[in-house]
């Protein structure tokens, strides 16, 4: 005995071609085979579905009402089952990835350029958070992909590794003799600081390693965006903790300048996570492919 819905794609072939051979070749059944499971339908509603004519059947009044429901219904799965095909192709789907502005901006802008090319029909949405609130709408089921500054750790996520940076000092023409020197970390902090406010991780890294050096910072200016830090640092208002490489544009117009330091701040990590023991969709598995075989 056959299941319900199979009985249910028996009954609309049929009521389709308006033959019961032509829905058993359609079908790849024998045509005693999709009698039968008509006769059981109609058993199990209790009314009679199809009419017999000399040209094949045709539906009874019973047959046509329930024939409006099925014959949706039927569509319906195979439009999901088409659909499901289309993701595991690459034909259609969605991506939903969390990063910051800066990260955006500054690394992860050209790779959704090169999967959006590759991939049109994928609807890519961008979600914009800090790291550590990007971590959460991840283990949330939120988004798909977070793309965060590294460290971080969580056992339920896989942490991927994709590109190193460097924090560094920069300041604008006011502070330029400060370049001719390996500046002290314990001096560097007694002069104007501009920093990311303290909920950013990149502010939280570059604090947690001058403590261990035993200076202790207190910004004179916290900024919400690393073009702030360039732009403030570049009109004399102080020293700027900003990413080297997100910066090279100002450095190498001589809008500001590097300084050293004795000591210089351990290079860090850009990475990408998602949750461990939750299957990825083929458009994430493709979009991690290309960052990590870029970098």
């Amino acid at each position: 005995m056959i299941n319900k819905l199979d009985l249910y794609r028996v009954f609309n072939e049929v009521a389709v071609s308006e033959s019961f051979s032509k829905a058993a070749r359609s079908l790849y059944m024998s045509q005693p085979a999709i009698s039968q499971a008509i006769i059981q339908l109609e058993g199990e509603l209790g009314v009679r579905l199809f009419t017999r004519t000399h040209k094949g059947v045709i539906l009874t009044s019973e047959g046509k009402l329930l024939f409006q429901h099925v014959n949706a219904g039927i569509n319906l799965i195979s439009s999901g089952e088409q659909k499901i095909l289309d993701s595991k192709n690459l034909i259609e789907g969605r991506l939903k990835i969390g990063v910051g502005d800066t990260i955006l901006r500054y690394y992860l802008i050209k790779y959704l350029e090169v999967f959006h090319r590759m991939h049109p029909q994928i609807r890519l949405r961008i979600i914009n958070r800090t790291t550590m609130e990007l971590k959460e709408l991840v283990k949330s089921g939120e988004i798909d992909i977070a793309v965060v500054n590294l460290p971080i750790e969580d056992k339920s996520l896989e942490i991927y590794k994709t590109k190193e940076i460097q924090d560094i000092f920069v300041a604008g023409l006011g502070y330029k003799k400060l370049t001719k020197k390996n500046m002290e970390i314990q001096e560097l902090v007694n002069y104007p600081l501009i920093m990311l406010d303290n909920r950013s991780r990149s502010r939280q890294y570059v604090e947690s390693y001058l403590l261990s050096l035993g200076a202790k910072m207190d910004p004179e200016i916290e900024l919400g965006s690393h073009d702030l830090l360039l732009e403030f640092a570049k009109a004399g208002l102080g020293i700027a903790s900003v990413v080297k490489e997100y910066s090279m544009d100002y450095i190498n117009s001589g809008s500001i300048y590097e300084i050293s330091t004795k000591g210089r701040i351990p290079q860090r990590n850009i990475g990408l996570c998602h949750l461990k023991d939750v299957s990825l969709s083929p458009s994430s598995k493709k979009f991690i492919e290309i960052l990590l075989r870029n970098d």
